[in-house]
């Protein structure tokens, strides 16, 4: 029975090594393998070794299921290191059914109408009334 725990070192244990797989393969492809560490180095000769008897796709999965196991092992997982479903967003990239992201268009403020809605009073009006209050002030008070 594996234990919540478990199965959460296990999930940080799996994308820990998916991540850092990415990256070392990364790393070697621009020629900056030497200055990975030593276990990393490890694991890209163990790949190199893999791609010669399968296919990409198994050889990176194969050594992922190695990188995994050790993780799981350094982060204190107990016994056997459970099976990690693969996420949703995984497998949409595996099939190829990725659709492209479009902004939607912007949408415009509808005019609000019903008894609610406020007159929009033009900035001339607004001057011209000021004007008539000030000049109506100035001849009262004289």
């Amino acid at each position: 029975m594996i234990k919540a725990a478990d199965m959460m070192i296990a999930r940080r244990a799996d994308t820990r090594a998916r991540a850092d797989f990415a990256t070392w393969t990364m790393m070697a492809k621009l020629n900056g393998a030497s200055s990975l560490p030593p276990a990393a180095q490890v694991f890209l000769d163990k790949y190199k070794m893999l791609l010669k008897e399968e296919g990409q796709a198994e050889a990176s999965e194969a050594v992922i299921q190695l990188i995994y196991q050790s993780y799981y092992e350094e982060m204190g997982g107990a016994g056997q290191a459970p099976e990690v479903k693969p996420r949703p967003a995984e497998t949409a990239k595996a099939s190829g059914n990725i659709t492209a992201f479009k902004r939607p268009p912007p949408q415009r403020p509808k005019p609000a109408s019903g008894p609610q809605a406020k007159p929009k009073l033009p900035v001339a009006l607004i001057f011209v009334c000021l004007a008539v209050v000030y000049t109506a002030f100035r001849y009262y008070f004289r």
